[in-house]
């Protein structure tokens, strides 16, 4: 029996291991990289051992360095999450060759599933539908297609080409992001089916030669080809869920496979589905398999790695529905671009459990209040997953959690989350994987332009009531208090796009307030005391204010606003949605200029290729730089015509977040450079 398990692996999913090697009596032990060490998953191990350094490859891909941190820690046994090297076929012989019990598939079928053209093959020949496929060197003539990563998944490595112009591009980075994340930069082709939707089993094997299929699960919301809501059980004609189970269930026994896995298919408008891929690991959205059926999986992992028999060899019915959306460290109004900082709140309502089987509201998170997040790893902060009888029921549930959730310090998708799960679109299960591209609506913010001037009044009079809760004289009187009524009291903030808010607000004798303004978001001024003269401005009335909740009666509604302050940065969060706002200093310090044309990095990262050079003419939308942060890479396009002036940083340099990365002088006096491949190699040939 495993005694002792180590994770080769870190954040949410090595907390969601812990969490059933806790019940079952199995000490743990997680191993971490210097950025991780405060991290929540290391505390809550019995043991932990440093990896020294920072990136993937300095830690999580190191096998020799997670072989020696078993031994270290006198582990008996390695479960590997997912991502990193679970699917190392490498690194499961070399935990066997070590004596260790390896939590997963053998390597051999790791290994037969690994290589995804072989593995098309293989099933292929096992009845498994299949999509035209070609390697990275076929000529290939019917677009559009899409390049993937051989070696691993997660959207990794993954890019839809659409013409033959893009298709050398979208290989080369493909494989540079596969190599990144994989360590293998292999990438395949394969035909891109218009409107598919992406549906996968769940299948299990034991060692007695049991392999079954634990239900299917709708992946079809994805973001750069990267899952990002998902349900079970699948909406689904009962006829073609039993043709998927039993393909599943044949590319199983085709390769003898042993533990959890996961076959993934392209369910076509017309009923046909394709083979996509076989994960030979534990996925992300297996909490949602969890809910209908019942079932521990990591459990099921642990007791098939020891030896033991399934429970059973026909899978359970599905109880209910669950939904499970991932919550991202990114802002999807500026294309996904991942986010960093510091989560100075990070909480749920509702929750009922974590990291286990769960009716009602669940939260797997590899993050809690105070964490940092920074640029080494995966962009994913936690899944949130809701139970309910029936899918109406658990869309409206989860989207209503993640409505009132206090995500403060940390850009993340969850508004896009909930626009998804209260769309039309979703309820009446017309989506595919290209959903995204087609509603731009979702992308809006929660909180609508009108409601922004009253979230920041909000925050205006929680800071006021905050000063005069740390006055040390005349703390009764009511905030700028003066004997005859002359300036209102001002506060400036920074907007969640960055642009400038002016509140102004004067109380009463009483606390009341009796006038208030946000410019440049509303133009008049509001006066309870004056209410329906301008049919424009809400008559607002205050009702109660702390430093930390403000209620203000608007137009006969009261209002709750929630306010936390961390530093400067102010964050409310109201009944239409949150707000992130920054106060402004009243005398702000002056600063260095920045030459016009600037391009800035929009996070901390390393600049992995430059394809400009200085005194290049540009034009806008051009690629100039590469950036690549969150195991991502993120183009830096040219935001108008111009010449390239300045490229402070080369090829391989780190930057953080406001470093200049180009400038672009667009100005009628801009030169332009002579390439050196132009220049005649002798002066005197040089035409007249």
């Amino acid at each position: 029996m495993i005694t002792r398990l180590l994770v080769a692996n870190r954040g949410e999913i090595a907390r969601r291991v812990f969490a059933t090697c806790r019940a079952l009596g199995v000490e743990t032990v997680a191993v971490h990289s210097d950025a991780d060490a405060d991290a929540p998953f290391v505390a809550e191990a019995d043991q932990a051992v440093r990896l020294p350094g920072n990136t993937p490859t300095e830690t999580y891909l190191r096998i020799d360095l997670l072989l020696d941190a078993a031994r270290k820690a006198g582990a008996d046994a390695v479960h590997p999450g997912y991502g990193f090297l679970a699917e190392n076929a490498e690194f499961a012989a070399a935990v066997t060759d070590a004596g260790l019990t390896w939590v997963g598939p053998p390597a051999k079928a790791i290994a037969a599933m690994g290589d995804k053209m072989a593995a098309k093959a293989l099933l292929a020949d096992a009845g498994v539908p299949m999509l035209p496929t070609w390697t990275d060197n076929d000529p290939v003539t019917d677009f559009p297609v899409l390049v993937k990563a051989s070696a691993g998944g997660g959207g990794r490595g993954m890019r839809t080409v659409r013409d033959a112009a893009g298709l050398a591009e979208a290989v080369a980075s493909a494989r540079r992001e596969a190599a990144a994340a994989f360590g293998d930069g292999t990438v395949f082709i394969e035909r891109y089916v218009e409107r598919g939707r992406h549906v996968e089993v769940q299948i299990f094997g034991d060692t007695h030669g049991t392999v079954v299929a634990l239900g299917e699960r709708d992946c079809s919301i994805q973001r750069r080809h990267q899952k990002i809501v998902e349900e079970a059980p699948a909406v689904l004609d009962p006829e073609l869920r039993q043709r998927l189970h039993a393909a599943a269930v044949a590319a199983g026994r085709a390769v003898d496979y042993v533990g959890a896995g996961t076959v993934e298919f392209l369910l076509a408008p017309t009923g046909e589905f394709f083979f996509l891929e076989m994960n030979t690991r534990l996925q992300v959205e297996h909490p949602v398999t969890e809910a209908v059926t019942g079932l521990d999986l990591v459990r099921l992992q642990l007791l098939v790695a020891e030896g033991q028999p399934l429970p059973s060899a026909a899978a359970p019915p599905a109880d209910g529905h669950a939904i499970e959306v991932r919550l991202c460290a990114e802002d999807p109004g500026q294309d996904f671009r991942p986010a960093t900082g510091t989560l100075h709140r990070f909480t749920v309502p509702g929750v009922a459990g974590a990291f286990a089987p769960t009716k009602g509201l669940r939260l797997d998170s590899g993050v809690v209040d105070g964490s940092v997040v920074g640029v080494h790893y995966d962009s994913m902060l936690a899944k949130v997953i809701a139970w309910a009888p029936t899918r109406a029921e658990a869309a409206r549930a989860l989207a209503g959690a993640l409505a009132r959730a206090e995500f403060h310090g940390v850009t993340t998708n969850r508004d896009l989350l909930v626009r998804v799960l209260r769309s039309r679109e979703f309820a009446a299960v017309e989506m595919d994987t290209g959903f995204l591209e087609r509603h731009d609506e979702v992308f809006a913010p929660l909180l609508p332009a009108d409601q922004l001037p009253l979230a920041a009044l909000a925050a205006g009079l929680a800071s006021a009531t905050g000063r005069r809760a740390e006055a040390t004289v005349l703390a009764g009187l009511p905030s700028g208090w003066r004997n005859v009524p002359a300036f209102p009291q001002v506060t400036r903030y920074a907007g969640p796009t960055g642009e400038e808010i002016e509140v102004r607000y004067r109380l009463n004798r009483t606390g009341g307030l009796a006038e208030w303004s946000v410019t440049p978001l509303a133009d008049e001024v509001a006066t309870a005391g004056e209410a329906g003269t301008d049919d424009e401005s809400p008559t607002v009335t205050l009702v109660e204010a702390s430093p930390d909740r403000v209620v203000l009666d608007v137009d006969g509604v009261r209002r709750v606003f929630r306010v936390h302050r961390a530093g400067s940065a102010v964050f409310v969060d109201g009944p239409d949605g949150a707000a992130s706002l920054a106060e402004l200093p009243r005398f702000p310090l002056p600063t260095a200029e920045l030459a016009a044309g600037s391009l800035l990095a929009p996070l901390p990262g390393a600049v992995t290729r430059v394809h400009v050079e200085v005194g290049q003419r540009v034009a806008a939308g051009e690629l100039l730089l590469t950036l690549e942060a969150m195991k991502l890479e993120h183009p830096v396009l040219a935001p108008t015509d111009g010449v390239v002036a300045k490229l402070p940083v080369p090829a391989g340099g780190q930057v953080e977040t406001g470093a200049v990365l180009a400038v672009i002088d667009n100005s009628s006096s801009a030169r332009l450079t002579p390439r050196r491949d132009l220049e005649p190699s002798n002066p005197e040939e040089a035409p007249q």
